[in-house]
């Protein structure tokens, strides 16, 4: 059940906390070293920091910088196949294999992700209803525990491969994968947009089209109540091959650069988010979508990536600062989707950013956040009035509905929640006990969530 009593966190992106020992590593050996000379507090290991919660967070313990771990970098240009360093960001993939006719199978809505990272919260994006999350696109990983460093496919290994997606590093550091790269022809986006008047319209359009396209997301006013209660702008896309571009993009059809073209300063007013303001953009974003499909040609980082254009966005919410919260429920619980929205209407909630998708089949992993269903992710003002008692209520609406929360994105669950959410972390527990039998694998998430 959930416990109302959960500590909560906000904001996201932070330094590791002030009392953690931060190791700088560049290579295996410095990790093996990190591993063998914790305290009782344990280690755990960190990359760009764009979890919204504790997972790599150890107040009292260590914590492993795991960014310059940039070695090796290949490419087969001939496979797609790419052998990386566990420290290398999506955004470095990105300028280094774009070009080159190539693009991650998945990317969540930041490039600033490593690759270790990327595993160890087992990512999703936009196509997981067709290519599912990002573990299920990586053939092999190095990964070093406190028993020992292994290389560990999805067959030589499959308990401890899949007991690492989505583990938030609780079963060892990742310092190199392999992983599958999507061929593209070009570096645009084929795009459909399109504005549903309410949350059923929404629904019936994603249930009917999704399948027909590889990347799809819906941004959802949650201000609007009544008739228009889950009035949303529906984008769809794909790849765009190289005969949709105009003829005076053809003749460098792979070309990326993306640039940040704003910066959020640090004296943001505290309130400048509240929902008179989020009421006045959400009418602006809703009326400028088109009421009929329109496609349109996007480039990759407009399409996947629009908040990295704004240097700390995150700002944007003051010092209290924010939590997400994300959830994923079974596609016939629609109605957990429709109460959601009615509390946060209800209570005026001022969530600047709201989007919906559907995924397709999950994989093996016990902490492997997707399932078949609806994601729902949402950011909450710290300042939303009794946003503690709001969390418990959403927690039990997916508790009964079957569904889970994003581990990435938590910062309140309790252990018992965390439990009925997960049922299967008993596997986990046993790959745990045989590559990490003393628990040197912690973290702050790890030890408020009893795991």
């Amino acid at each position: 059940m959930p416990n109302s009593n959960s500590q909560i966190l906000t904001g996201w992106g932070r330094t590791a906390p002030s009392r953690a020992r931060v190791i700088a590593t560049a290579n295996g050996i410095a990790v093996d070293h990190a591993l063998a000379g914790v305290g009782n507090r344990g280690v755990v290991a960190r990359g760009l920091g764009r979890s919204y919660g504790d997972a790599a967070q150890n107040a009292d313990g260590d914590v492993i910088d795991a960014t310059a771990l940039n070695e090796p970098f290949d490419l087969d240009c001939a496979t797609g196949q790419l052998r990386v360093g566990g420290g290398v960001s999506l955004d470095t993939i990105m300028r280094r294999v774009i070009p080159l006719g190539w693009f991650v199978p998945v990317t969540p809505g930041t490039r600033f992700v490593t690759i270790g990272g990327a595993i160890a919260a087992d990512i999703h994006g936009k196509n997981h209803h067709c290519d599912g999350s990002f573990a299920n696109h990586v053939t092999e990983i190095v990964l070093h525990t406190p028993t020992g460093t292994l290389a560990v496919t999805p067959t030589s290994d499959p308990e401890l491969f899949w007991q690492t997606a989505g583990a938030m590093g609780l079963t060892g550091v990742i310092t190199e994968a392999t992983v599958q790269l999507l061929p593209i022809e070009t570096s645009r986006l084929r795009v459909d947009t399109e504005r549903t008047k309410d949350l059923d319209d929404l629904l019936d359009r994603m249930d009917e089209g999704d399948h027909r396209y590889r990347y799809s997301v819906a941004w959802v006013d949650c201000l609007a109540k009544g008739r228009a209660l889950g009035r949303s702008v529906l984008t769809r896309g794909d790849h765009a091959p190289l005969a949709a571009l105009p003829a005076k993009d053809r003749s460098d059809p792979l070309a990326f650069s993306p640039r940040t073209l704003a910066s959020a300063p640090p004296w943001v007013p505290s309130r400048l988010l509240n929902r008179f303001t989020v009421r006045a953009f959400n009418e602006v974003w809703y009326r400028k979508a088109p009421r009929h499909h329109i496609a349109g040609l996007e480039s990759i980082g407009a399409f996947f990536h629009p908040l990295d254009g704004v240097n700390n966005w995150n700002r944007l919410y003051g010092r209290p600062g924010f939590l997400q919260y994300q959830y994923v429920v079974p596609d016939q619980a629609t109605a957990t989707v429709r109460a959601t929205l009615e509390q946060l209407a209800a209570r005026q909630c001022a969530s600047f950013l709201a989007v919906l998708k559907r995924f397709g089949p999950e994989n093996s992993g016990s902490l492997s956040f997707p399932m078949p269903g609806w994601t729902l992710a949402i950011d909450l003002p710290a300042t939303t009035p009794d946003l503690s008692a709001l969390l418990v209520k959403l927690d039990q609406l997916v508790v009964d509905a079957g569904g889970r929360t994003y581990l990435a994105k938590d910062s309140h669950l309790s252990p018992a929640t965390l439990r009925a959410m997960y049922p299967r972390l008993a596997q986990l527990e046993q790959v745990r006990d045989r590559v990490d039998p003393n628990r040197i694998l912690q973290s702050d998430l790890s030890r408020r969530l009893e795991l």
